[in-house]
């Protein structure tokens, strides 16, 4: 419609400009004969008035001369000044004849001019109407596209809301997902709470019958050695008091090909377990006084940061710096579980009941691990790089960190469970007294923190001007008592002090290497002590 309204403009515009053309070029000729009449006219008017002019000085002259012969009157006399006065009015009408031809030009200018004034204001009529119909044609379009965008408004609106009705809908489906979803995992966490309580009621009760099984065999052969009283002697008993003081040496060994990271005692028998920088965990068994192997433990990619034995001592967990964790039993040394879902080195590893364990890392989280499915149940991300770990139960855990800060966690819920408690400096590693109310940290500032945990607060320090923290995985633990703590220093001695507070001794060993001692552990039901070192040395200590 648009496009023939403009077409229909344009044709009357062309039509008038063509008209318009026609008839000026017709008036300018016309104008033009006009112009040339008026001057033919002129001119026979000026031929005109001279041959009357001549003509009447001629008659006049005639007259004249015939009437003065008549009358004898002066002729010439009266011709001069008739003469004069024609020419007088000859000149006047010369002179009215050049301003009429003046005028006359003049009015033939203006024409022209009119005329041109006339084309201009026609042409610019015709491009004002042009622009107009452009302008008409472009506001019908704007019209019907605003037509169309209205159309287009409602249809979204109406879509809006339908999609607002969906989305309400799908949130309250999602809501009460989520309510049957906490609920089921609730029962879960319950079920697996009632599973946890009775395998760690079977754990300990397992573990009591076979505590007092070994004391009955120790008891049994401490009776059937000869001698005059029938019995073992005081020296012969020191292996097995727990109270007592290592006083040097019993006997070295090179443990693994590269630095020695890991060491703990087996909670059943005097196995010790030592992890090392090459990717094995190997077991030695030293209860007669000498170092025997009863075992490697491969399948790790990269170095191995800590050993721990479950409460059974059936199996050994392990973490590495190949992002994994791995677990393997004791008795045929078969690799269980490996597991894998840190994105850096794992760096302490605990079992958490007899069912789940965790795993601290580099990459700053914490993982709970389901063993019966041997998969991830839950990931923690603590915001630091985690150096150790320590449990106090089936549900709850303790971390140590690169940022200087202690952090309590549970399995049952999301984040931290207390306030982080906040150390000097970032901390190496962690113990936990057999009690479960007082935890020990080694700190890099070479200083070794005992914290009351029914306080959360720190209530004793340890530290020596002597006294060096060799690494940062560097390892301290409690004695089996509880009333003495053991730390290795990075000049190849090892630290024990009472709990109280004083330094009780130093144990070096002359003929040693110097090197930093990186772990050290207590044997469970004696005093004797075992430490390693980066030198590939294990070395076991003893009042012997």
């Amino acid at each position: 419609m648009a496009l023939k309204q403009e077409s229909w403009r344009d044709l009357i515009a062309d039509r008038l400009r063509e008209r318009n053309k026609n008839e000026t070029s017709r008036y300018a000729e016309i104008i033009q004969y006009n112009n040339r009449l008026f001057d033919t006219a002129a001119k026979l008017r000026q031929e005109n008035l001279d041959l009357k002019i001549d003509k009447k000085i001629r008659d006049s002259a005639s007259s004249a001369g015939s009437a003065g012969a008549v009358y004898g009157v002066d002729v010439a006399a009266i011709t001069n000044a008739q003469i004069q006065a024609l020419e007088k009015k000859v000149l006047a009408q010369q002179e009215e004849l050049t301003d009429l031809h003046k005028r006359k030009g003049e009015h033939s200018q203006m024409v022209i001019t009119l005329n041109q004034k006339l084309s201009d204001l026609q042409r610019l009529l015709a491009e004002k109407e042009r622009a107009l119909a452009q302008q008409t044609a472009m506001c019908v379009l704007l019209k019907d596209e605003l037509e169309e965008l209205k159309a287009s408004h409602v249809t979204i609106k109406d879509e809006s809301l339908a999609s607002q009705l969906r989305a309400n809908t799908a949130e309250e489906k999602l809501r009460a997902v989520q309510d049957e979803n906490t609920k089921l995992l609730n029962l879960l966490m319950e079920y697996k709470s009632r599973d946890a309580e009775i395998m760690n009621k079977e754990n300990d009760k397992f573990f009591k019958e076979k505590k007092a099984r070994i004391e009955s065999e120790l008891e049994r052969a401490i009776r059937d050695i000869p001698g005059p009283s029938g019995a073992l002697g005081a020296g012969d008993l020191d292996r097995f008091d727990v109270d007592g003081l290592p006083e040097g040496v019993e006997f070295k060994f090179d443990a693994h090909d590269g630095e020695v990271n890991a060491v703990r005692w087996s909670p059943i028998e005097r196995i010790v377990a030592t992890g090392g920088a090459d990717r094995k965990v190997k077991l030695w068994d030293v209860g007669k006084g000498v170092c025997e192997p009863r075992g490697v433990l491969v399948g790790s990619n990269q170095g191995i940061n800590s050993v721990e034995f479950d409460s059974t001592g059936s199996m050994i967990l392990a973490a590495s710096n190949d992002s994994a964790s791995r677990m393997w039993s004791v008795v045929d040394h078969r690799l269980r579980h490996t597991l894998t879902g840190h994105s850096g080195k794992v760096l302490a590893a605990k079992f958490l009941g007899s069912a789940f364990l965790v795993t601290g890392s580099h990459d700053r989280t914490l993982k709970i691990w389901d063993l019966k499915n041997r998969s991830c149940t839950e990931t923690k991300f603590a915001g630091s790089s985690c150096n150790d770990l320590v449990t106090t139960d089936s549900f709850s855990f303790i971390s140590g960190h690169v940022d200087k800060k202690i952090r309590f966690w549970d399995v049952r819920t999301a984040d931290c469970t207390a306030n982080d408690i906040p150390l000097p400096g970032k901390i190496t590693s962690l113990d936990l007294s057999k009690d479960g109310k007082f935890l020990l940290c080694c700190v890099r500032d070479d200083t070794i923190n005992l914290l009351d945990l029914r306080q959360n607060r720190i209530v004793r320090l340890f530290r020596n001007d002597n006294f060096k923290v060799g690494c940062d995985w560097s390892r301290v633990a409690f004695s089996p008592s509880g009333s003495r703590i053991a730390a290795g220093s990075a000049d190849g001695s090892v630290f024990i002090w009472n709990i109280n507070g004083p330094l009780e001794t130093v144990l070096k060993d002359p003929n040693g290497s110097g090197a930093a001692v990186t772990a050290v552990s207590w044997h469970p039901f004696s005093s004797t002590l075992a430490s390693v070192d980066r030198a590939k040395k294990c070395t076991i200590w003893s009042n012997a």
